[in-house]
């Protein structure tokens, strides 16, 4: 069994129907993570669960194994409409829904249910096009999920299977309310299969799952680790003069495949974003104010490796689901604990290993302390030779200008540097390295 398998539990093992056993041994899933093993034996028998788990755990795949398997083993309402889907997946934010999306078409290859989504920011008429056709599991952002329900595009009176996922996300974006408000329009509690999932189980989520859910198990996942042992954390001291060296130089040391660094305002994360982008680095910038369609289609960049490096506030990072990404850069430490954790989390995955490296300057210093104490370790601390670092630094570009047609931004992995430029020859990999 390789590391990446995290459990000796097979999905072989589970009485599955075969339709969804021969999609799970075609897309390459053989071992269950933790949450698996434990959430499927209780979900197929049909009793409700309430899962803490982080992301990157498989949380996914469980629920929507057990979601296919149930509605295959349920007979379909006979009053069921063309506009009434049997299941509802409900997700904090697009990402996250268009995520799961993805994952439950490969699911449905072969057990003829029909898979949508609906999200809002975009495409209202071609997602109601979808629905006018039926689907069988309708996944989506609660708010668009309600406006199709109050203008009668879809019925949720024949549920069968409902799905809650990063429950703490939602109430975190002020979810809550629409939520109650879908569950109150489908059938009771104790007619269909309830699942939520959540990184932290707090009271006001135990009691949501409890109002609305059918006596549901409670499944945890290591509640007392709150960072995964897959992940080597850091942390460096630069002076507010040596953050932006530092990052750029330990970028080209590390010349990571896909990494994210994240910082705690808008304006820093443009700046971080204009100083990679003249350095010759292929980045994207998320933030809060980004346009939809920008937004997705940097994501796909970062998705099919066109971009290496995604920078971002946590507010635009929320619901990011990402395989593979090798690095996290904290530029800034972030202010609130939990937004450490879900940072970091974004490496690491599904027993992969990832890096965690953290700025702790002048201006978020003050922040250490606190999330030490939450996630219940010291972060081991790194030393650097500030001789060091980069010094032959391009100034940074201007944020709204126009892509240009030079090659400025091509990273030629073979030669250690970015082409185009004036600056030709490799840089000084070794003498950046860290001193522990």
């Amino acid at each position: 069994m390789s590391e990446t398998h995290l459990s000796t539990q097979k999905f072989a093992d589970f009485p599955l129907h075969k339709e969804v056993h021969q999609a799970l041994n075609e897309a390459g899933f053989e071992f269950c993570t933790p949450i698996q093993a434990l959430s499927l034996p209780i979900l197929l028998e049909k009793k409700d669960i309430a899962g803490q788990a982080q992301t990157g755990t498989g949380k996914t795949l469980a629920f929507l194994v057990a979601t296919f398997n149930h509605l295959l083993s349920t007979p379909i309402p006979a009053e069921r409409q063309l506009n009434q889907p049997r299941a509802i997946i409900m997700a904090p934010t697009r990402e996250l829904a268009i995520q799961i999306a993805k994952d439950a078409n490969l699911l449905a290859k072969h057990t003829g249910l029909k898979v949508g989504i609906v999200y809002g920011g975009e495409g209202y008429e071609v997602q109601r096009k979808v629905l006018d056709k039926g689907v069988d599991i309708l996944i989506g952002t609660t708010g668009r999920i309600i406006d199709y329900v109050r203008q009668g595009v879809i019925n949720v009176s024949c549920i069968q299977a409902v799905v809650l996922d990063e429950a703490d996300r939602m109430f975190d974006l002020g979810f809550i309310k629409d939520i109650r408000f879908l569950f109150r329009r489908m059938p009771d509690a104790k007619s269909r299969l309830n699942m939520l999932f959540s990184a932290t189980l707090s009271m006001k989520v135990q009691e949501l799952a409890y109002d609305h859910m059918n006596e549901p198990e409670k499944v945890e996942i290591a509640p007392n680790e709150k960072t995964s042992k897959n992940i080597k954390e850091e942390i460096f001291y630069p002076s507010m003069e040596e953050k932006m060296p530092l990052l750029l130089s330990l970028l080209e040391e590390d010349w990571p495949e896909k990494a994210i660094v994240f910082s705690n305002t808008k304006h820093s994360c443009e700046k971080v974003w204009s100083w990679l982008e003249g350095d010759g680095h292929r980045a994207g910038l998320l933030t809060g104010d980004v346009p939809q369609k920008k937004r997705l289609r940097i994501l796909e960049q970062f998705t099919k490796g066109d971009i290496d490096i995604l920078v971002a506030t946590d507010v635009a990072a929320r619901g990011l689901h990402i395989s593979d990404v090798s690095h996290v850069y904290n530029y800034d430490l972030p202010d609130d604990c939990e937004d450490y954790v879900h940072r970091i989390g974004r490496t690491g995955r599904a027993g992969q290993k990832g890096v965690s490296v953290s700025f702790a300057c002048e201006e978020y210093a003050l922040n250490l302390p606190a999330i030490e104490s939450y996630i219940q370790h010291s972060i081991p601390v790194t030393s650097y030779d500030s001789d060091a670092l980069l010094d032959d630094i391009p100034p940074p570009v201007r944020i709204h200008r126009k892509p240009s047609t030079h090659t400025r931004n091509t990273r030629d992995r073979s030669s250690g540097r970015p082409q185009g430029g004036q600056r030709n020859g490799p840089r000084r990999h070794d003498k950046t390295r860290r001193h522990s």
